[in-house]
């Protein structure tokens, strides 16, 4: 695909993303999909409410009726259209900076659209093959209020509250100033949490944070953990479909190991798991551990939802899936990376023992990424050609699913583009952080070179 990456299509705001593009896209889901009525949603970007309009346009311009949702986070779009029978479209750009924005293509199924209907749409883009209705058949649109509380009420339906509110729980929230703090806060305060919560304020600055809730940012939320005698702290990407955990000394928990903790949970013999090519050794101790198999995609949600609806038409068993950025699905409540819901069934484990017991088997790995940023095609094409040699003189054979990837048994390291951004990404785990490093380096070092000289010759 050409406009569609790993999770839909993200930009920087004027410079790849324009209200002219948004629009284009609109028309053409619209012209593509036989649905009388769409939703349009959108995270807290100062840019969303524009792209919001244009997306609103564009499907009024083809003939088709639209629910605006305003800002609402991902999951509750997707439980929105599921409920209702509505395809929609979310603007959002999930966790890059705020100069980004980005929009997701959700099916009436509430699932977000696979590979060959991100083509198909894709096809009329590039056309410019659009459906155009006369002056007496142009959309109504409509503002919609109720998808937000519907969700939280949804949420409270499928998780274990007698259990967590009987342990009578102190959880420290960062939503992020995102979308999740329109929901979370009351979810888990309903759920008998008493809840604190930092950078919960609406802004698509992102003033308190940036919205990639990784270990460098979340200072604040270390600290409420700590002065407030917190059991947990649950941080939130700027959509919500991600969690990521702070155990109750107030030390960040890394996603892989969360991840592995709640499969642990979650799997009996016999199941499966899905996971992207970037997985932690982590997950694939216990998938040995339990007896589960482990399949494998390329990096992003689309790939692995597209591989766990694979399997259960097959008629496998697959209880949980995802990646340790704190994006995880558990197929069995719905089709979605929900960064709530995650919290939840996490809440469900502290409600027995302490956050630094349940992910203490979990700590043995070291993980370490790099990010090489480039600025035309050519600097891609070079670190590509580096890193394809790098590959093939390594004493290991690459798993070519997505990138690069490198195992020495106890360790990997792994080297692809990024689907959302103009980066190679290294990505490089092993149980001591100084052969992580290394393993990283060594990798990113013919590829830095190659992008040097790339660039002196542009």
């Amino acid at each position: 695909m050409q406009l569609f990456g790993s999770s839909g299509t993200r930009g920087v705001v004027g410079d790849g993303l324009s209200p002219e593009f948004v629009l284009r896209i609109a028309k053409a889901a619209g012209t593509v999909w036989s649905a009388d009525r769409v939703f349009v949603a959108r995270d807290t970007r100062t840019s969303g409410e524009m792209f919001e309009n244009a997306a609103a346009s564009g499907l009024a311009s083809v003939g088709v009726d639209v629910d605006r949702l305003g800002p609402t986070p991902t999951p509750a779009a997707v439980r929105y259209a599921d409920v209702h029978e509505r395809p929609g479209l979310v603007i959002t750009a999930s966790h890059n900076p705020p100069a980004y924005n980005g929009v997701k293509l959700v099916g009436a199924d509430g699932v977000e659209l696979g590979v060959d209907r991100l083509e198909r749409i894709e096809e009329h883009i590039l056309a410019e093959d659009f459906s155009i209705a006369a002056w007496d058949e142009v959309g109504a649109v409509a503002r919609v209020d109720a998808a937000n509380r519907e969700y939280v009420s949804d949420l409270l339906a499928g998780v274990d509250r007698d259990a967590i509110a009987d342990a009578d729980l102190t959880v420290a929230l960062d939503p992020g100033h995102g979308a999740g703090a329109l929901t979370s806060p009351e979810f888990f305060r309903r759920l008998g949490c008493d809840v604190v919560t930092v950078n919960a304020t609406l802004d698509g600055h992102f003033p308190g944070r940036q919205p990639e809730p990784v270990a460098s940012r979340l200072d604040d939320l270390r600290s409420l953990v700590t002065a407030a005698d917190a059991d947990v702290g649950i941080a939130h990407d700027g959509d919500a479909d991600r969690a990521i955990f702070v155990d109750e000394t107030g030390a960040f928990v890394a996603g892989e190991a969360s991840l592995a903790a709640l499969s642990a949970a979650a799997l009996d013999p016999g199941d499966t798991t899905v996971a992207a090519v970037n997985v932690s050794q982590r997950l694939v101790d216990v998938c040995e551990r339990v007896g589960a198999d482990l399949e494998l995609t390329p990096i992003g949600s689309t790939n692995i939802i597209t591989r766990i609806r694979e399997l259960r038409a097959a008629g496998e068993r697959v209880p949980i899936a995802g990646e340790g950025n704190g994006g995880i699905f558990f197929p069995d409540y719905r089709l979605v990376r929900d960064g709530a819901y995650v919290g939840a069934k996490f809440l469900e484990l502290v409600a027995d023992r302490p956050v630094s017991g349940i992910v203490a088997p979990y700590t043995d790995y070291e993980n370490v990424r790099i990010n090489l940023t480039y600025e035309s095609d050519a600097e891609l094409d070079a670190m590509l050609d580096a890193a394809r040699e790098f590959a093939a003189t390594a004493d290991a054979d690459p798993d070519t699913t997505d990138g690069y990837r490198l195992d020495y048994g106890d360790a990997w390291v792994l080297v692809r583009p990024s689907g959302t951004e103009p980066k190679v990404r290294i990505y490089a785990e092993a149980r001591d952080a100084g052969r992580a490093r290394t393993l990283a380096e060594d990798a990113a070092e013919p590829l830095r070179a190659a992008l040097d000289d790339a660039a002196g010759a542009d």
